[in-house]
């Protein structure tokens, strides 16, 4: 399908009241979800921090040995410890649906503005992790496929196989040890060279450290996205409708143009929108194997200093991200399936 069918095929959703309407109908179900997922989050986070052994008082004393005695009053009637727990998660969920998420303990800034700040390094990685796992696994999904039963099919599968099994922290340090260690073709973490200033990096040098952590936490989708697309394919070329374009001199490449890639090309293009989750959770492992300032290693210095408003906000943050990545591919099915959208009447 080109893209003046694609187009077409869009412009045939709905038009005037009735698409106006469904629209209505999926943003506020969508609204709903989206609404009831944060809450439960939030609910379950915070009663999770209240039941740990975390002290954020005895955190604060030990992190400002100095602090006086009406300060640690101060710090007290802050953190409302004297208060029930149902009350403390009011005041809480109150002062975050006006923006006000608290102010990050080890960092010394509002969670908000480091939530800003780190999710646009872990954007970058995520996007080009995202792209390196779809476009390679699709293509080597496709070559699989097409050379199903031979040798090329049974050691890449085989690969694959062995890949979705391999922690993301040990495929890390090898990656270190092999590019950046022995070969020296990456640097060995951060976002930037060391001692250069910010604003003095180019583009090139930003990739140069970007490649090797987003190829890194690319290998947690890219074997699933792969192995997926091969069955779909294999799928598609042993149906009726290709085997009689086959039986009519229809070259194998042609076949896969024609009936095989429109075909396999939405359950991929889903796999990776619903990977998102997966990409979250890698990006704690390989920001902090990388030394990459992103959530993911914001998450893991509050969780181990013990700074409850960064890891709350990050927590729902997280859930948010992921919920959206579910939504997009949702929305992608209606938009290219049309038999998901006659469902949908």
């Amino acid at each position: 399908m080109g893209m003046h069918g694609l187009l077409w095929r869009i412009s045939k959703i709905g038009s005037g009241t009735e698409l106006n309407t469904r629209l209505l109908k999926f943003s506020g179900v969508y609204a709903l979800r989206g609404l009831t997922l944060l809450i439960a989050v939030s609910i379950v986070s915070f009663a999770l921090a209240t039941v740990s052994p975390i002290d954020p008082i005895q955190q604060y004393i030990m992190a400002n040995p100095g602090v006086s005695a009406e300060n640690v009053e101060r710090m007290k009637a802050f953190w409302g410890i004297d208060e029930p727990p149902v009350k403390r998660y009011l005041a809480w969920a109150g002062s975050m649906l006006k923006g006000e998420l608290g102010d990050s303990k080890i960092y010394r800034r509002p969670v908000a503005e480091i939530i800003g700040t780190r999710f646009k390094a872990s954007l970058a990685l995520m996007f080009l992790a995202w792209t390196f796992s779809g476009v390679f696994g699709f293509g080597i999904g496709c070559l699989m496929g097409m050379f199903r039963g031979r040798a090329l099919d049974r050691i890449v599968k085989r690969l694959c196989l062995i890949m979705c099994s391999i922690p993301t922290f040990w495929i890390g340090l090898v990656f270190l040890i092999v590019f950046s260690v022995w070969l020296g073709l990456f640097p060995f973490g951060m976002a930037v060279p060391a001692g250069v200033n910010s604003a003095d990096v180019t583009i090139w040098q930003r990739l140069h450290h970007l490649v090797l952590p987003a190829f890194t936490l690319s290998f947690l989708s890219f074997a699933n996205v792969a192995l997926h697309t091969r069955e779909k394919l294999i799928d598609v070329l042993e149906s009726d409708y290709v085997l009689f374009a086959r039986a009519r001199g229809e070259s194998a490449g042609s076949a896969l143009r024609r009936h095989g890639l429109r075909n396999i090309l939405l359950p991929a293009l889903t796999m990776q929108f619903s990977s998102f989750s997966e990409l979250f959770g890698g990006s704690l492992v390989a920001e902090n194997i990388f030394s990459w300032p992103g959530l993911g290693q914001a998450a893991s210095a509050a969780g181990m200093q013990s700074d409850i408003p960064l890891l709350l906000g990050i927590t729902l943050f997280s859930a948010f991200f992921v919920f959206v990545g579910n939504m997009i591919a949702n929305i992608l099915y209606g938009v290219i399936d049309p038999r998901i959208r006659e469902a949908a009447r």
